[in-house]
């Protein structure tokens, strides 16, 4: 029990798994007191044909909650024990069907009393503990339907990551990075224009000096998102020239650098932030959504990329 004091809860799948074969062993000792000659694993698949009706191995697999492989293994060494025998579909001859043999049958109806008295010993172990294992093993069952856990560690992740990104104010140093990060994006899917050459190859002059600011996203001590506000006019900025490196994608950077713009330009005494894009870049206008931007029309733009206008009133 060291062990899993240290791994912590990151180890459930290996104490369930210490759980599970610790039944299974205490299981096969309970059959032998019955003289139940039926191994412990065999039983779900077991109860499922005990009613005697024919089923396909898929039929099994998908109530029992097995893969169809487990199943399968099962059965042929069921089929070799006696148990139930394996043959072709009456209405379609392409189908096995599974079918609980007499001396199956004679099992069953020995198996009974062990029914009954493991029933009434595992309700009285869950009466013994502080919670009701039964009631948890069903809930977690649920959750993980819902929301896999995989989802779960990608979710776990991301806030992990987010939480070690900051977001600073631009400083000469990071001019490079300015202009590689955009550049990347813009050369993949577009050609640079000559109001891109400007912005990023003398920021100071065309976005700072002119009152506008530029935010670094900064993960390990590298930059790997940027943005900029381009000051339009007392109470209008846009939101241009928004980048996050290919290496930190799905950290959320995007969204952080979006949120500091929009407190950014707010501190500034802007009331609307506006942006331009393209349709192709789904993601983008995705996050542009969530940030609460909404379509218009009417502006003119200078890139021929542009294909979208957006807006929002902060």
């Amino acid at each position: 029990m060291d062990f899993y004091e240290k791994t912590g809860k990151k180890a459930i799948g290996s104490r369930l798994r210490r759980l599970s074969e610790l039944i299974t062993q205490q299981s096969a000792q309970v059959y032998e007191l019955y003289q139940v000659d039926l191994h412990p694993k065999w039983f779900p698949v077991f109860f499922s044909l005990a009613d005697g009706q024919s089923k396909g191995i898929t039929e099994i697999a998908a109530e029992i909650g097995h893969s169809h492989a487990s199943v399968s293994t099962i059965v042929k060494e069921m089929v070799k024990k006696g148990y139930v025998a394996e043959q072709k579909g009456e209405n379609d001859g392409r189908r096995n069907v599974i079918t609980m043999t007499e001396k199956g049958q004679e099992v069953n109806r020995q198996i009974r009393p062990q029914y009954t008295d493991v029933g009434a010993a595992v309700e009285k172990l869950l009466d013994e503990t502080d919670h009701n294992l039964w009631k948890a093993i069903g809930e977690w069952e649920f959750h993980l339907e819902q929301k896999s856990l995989l989802k779960r560690v990608i979710v776990e992740r991301k806030l992990r990551e987010v939480s070690n990104v900051s977001v600073i104010d631009y400083s000469p140093a990071y001019q490079k990075a300015f202009g590689d990060l955009n550049k990347e994006w813009i050369t993949q899917y577009f050609k640079m224009e000559e109001a891109d050459h400007h912005s990023l190859d003398h920021p100071q002059e065309y976005i700072l000096d002119k009152g506008g600011y530029i935010l670094m996203a900064i993960f390990e001590n590298k930059p790997v998102g940027t943005c900029a506000l381009i000051k339009r006019d007392d109470e209008t900025f846009e939101l241009a020239k928004m980048a996050v490196s290919p290496v930190a994608k799905g950290k959320g950077i995007g969204y952080l650098l979006g949120k500091a713009a929009m407190n950014k330009a707010r501190e500034a005494g802007a009331t609307k932030l506006y942006l331009e894009s393209n349709t192709i870049l789904k993601p983008a206008i995705e996050l542009y959504h969530k940030l609460g931007f909404k379509k218009i029309t009417g502006r003119p733009s200078p890139y021929e990329r542009s294909n979208i206008q957006m807006e929002l009133v902060l």
